[in-house]
């Protein structure tokens, strides 16, 4: 269940356990500009990059009713059929700290239960007693518990605990839902790779090649649908403030010719691509802390069109030229040229950062990332950097990189792994289950233990080594 600056989405999907492979059983997709406007009384918590104005109680009822239309369509319960929900925002736009997602975090929440999810769908087992009967075979909560890596991957944490970019939580389910998606294909994504989210705004991680679990040691922020929006608000076929590439082009594909190439060059002279400074507190309009991410090593790459978005009309004004004098054919090339040469000069920054090697796989999600042609120019440019012999073999595109890592998640949140065909470990490698185990025992003695009575037994030593006053015992 997300909710992004442009759709709000609730995605069902189904997973094979044996095969760990999963399907799109329905895709229900509402604009969220439509959400309803604030009613007396309510507090604007945030906005979209539109300026679509959001408080509390609009987005449960927002996610409550999409929710609840997509079980509808697809003929299924809530109350029955459904087995886990997860849920995440990619509305960062007006937040001034990290930290404040969670209160978006918890409107969702709200939304899931008031449209009838029981609240033990949104959070990890305790115990095998916890897990559905029919998929204790496939759990091995008694031998590994969730703590913390989603698809063998830890996320950076700040020193105080708190994400380092607002959008981490996107760029985590990204990443487990392009290594997902992969499994489809011949392409091995695995750690290390590097995963981009083309949304509205731009998500995504690097990771090492590091076993049992591998560090993220590069995160991606700011905009990136947002640039084709903006040039499309330029022509008058869309509104002005809340128009977006989706409502013209669709699925167009059209070939690039040489006046899409200049329009494209001239484009990307407009837009940066960097290291974020470590002076920013926010990169593209998305909350960061630049200096924890330094700290502990993180290095954090950026794209915006001015300083948060604020030469975007200088977009819109191109985009009318393209629009009034070569016609929509080369506006939509043009789109695709430029998210292609975007993708290219996150990827060139990665190199001179020193964060990725010919090693490291490339997945690419999101509407600004895979609609039209911009897969087969993303591959041309990435290519063009001398990283692969074979880019196509290192190089993958998956739709709804969001809603499958989201599938991922509740699997990893419930032990429930496919040591045959892992998502874990590093490419080319063997199941990490075996070196997890051994992993968490040298972490904590207790590891052998059915996790309801280690968190007994936790609590006891605590109190035992003298943490706790005589009167708290």
């Amino acid at each position: 269940m997300e909710v992004g600056n442009t759709t709000t989405k609730s995605i069902l999907t189904a997973t094979d356990m044996s095969t760990g492979k999963t399907s799109i059983v329905n895709k229900t997709v509402r604009m969220t500009r439509d959400v309803r406007a604030p009613k007396p009384g309510e507090e604007i918590f945030g906005r979209t990059i539109c300026g679509t104005e959001l408080t509390r109680e609009s987005i449960e009822e927002l996610v409550r009713d999409t929710l609840i239309e997509s079980h509808r369509v697809a003929g299924l319960n809530i109350d029955g059929d459904l087995n886990f929900v997860v849920r995440s925002t990619g509305v960062v736009a007006e937040f001034d700290s990290p930290d404040e997602v969670g209160i978006f975090i918890q409107a969702l929440a709200e939304g899931c239960l008031k449209a009838g999810v029981p609240p033990r769908l949104m959070t990890p087992a305790m115990s095998i007693h916890n897990i559905p009967d029919q998929f204790r075979s496939y759990t091995l909560i008694e031998k590994i518990v969730f703590n913390g890596p989603v698809a063998s991957v830890w996320p950076p944490m700040g020193s105080t605990g708190v994400e380092i970019v607002a959008n981490e939580m996107e760029g985590e389910l990204a990443t487990a839902g392009i290594k997902q998606g992969s499994k489809w294909t011949d392409v091995d994504f695995r750690n290390p790779c590097l995963s981009l989210d083309f949304g509205t705004t731009l998500d995504g991680r690097i990771t090492s090649d590091e076993s049992p679990y591998a560090r993220t040691i590069g995160n991606f922020c700011g905009i990136a649908g947002a640039i084709p929006d903006a040039i499309v608000r330029g022509t008058g076929l869309v509104d002005r403030n809340t128009g977006t590439a989706l409502d013209v082009m669709g699925e167009r594909k059209v070939g690039a010719n040489k006046k899409s190439r200049e329009y494209a060059l001239e484009i990307d002279e407009l837009i940066s691509v960097e290291k974020v400074p470590v002076g920013r507190k926010k990169y593209g309009y998305v909350p960061l802390d630049a200096a924890a991410a330094q700290k502990i090593g993180v290095v954090l790459i950026g794209c915006d069109v001015g300083e948060n978005g604020s030469e975007l009309h200088q977009l819109s004004d191109i985009g009318r030229d393209i629009h009034q004098k070569e016609g929509l054919k080369t506006l939509s090339a043009t789109l695709d040229l430029v998210s292609a040469r975007v993708a290219r000069r996150l990827v060139e920054v990665a190199l001179e950062e020193g964060l990725v090697t010919e090693k490291t796989a490339i997945g690419v999600t999101g509407r600004a990332g895979i609609s039209g042609n911009k897969p087969e120019h993303i591959i041309e440019e990435i290519g063009a950097l001398n990283l692969y012999q074979a880019p196509e073999k290192n190089i993958v595109f998956v739709d709804d990189g969001l809603a499958r890592g989201a599938s991922v998640m509740a699997r990893c949140m419930n032990s429930m792994g496919t040591p045959r065909n892992p998502m874990g470990g590093v490419r080319g490698g063997k199941c990490i289950l075996r070196q997890r185990m051994a992993y968490e025992a040298q972490k904590n003695p207790l590891a052998g233990i059915p996790q309801a009575d280690r968190r007994i037994q936790e609590v006891a030593s605590y109190v035992d080594q003298g943490h706790v006053s005589s009167r708290a015992k």
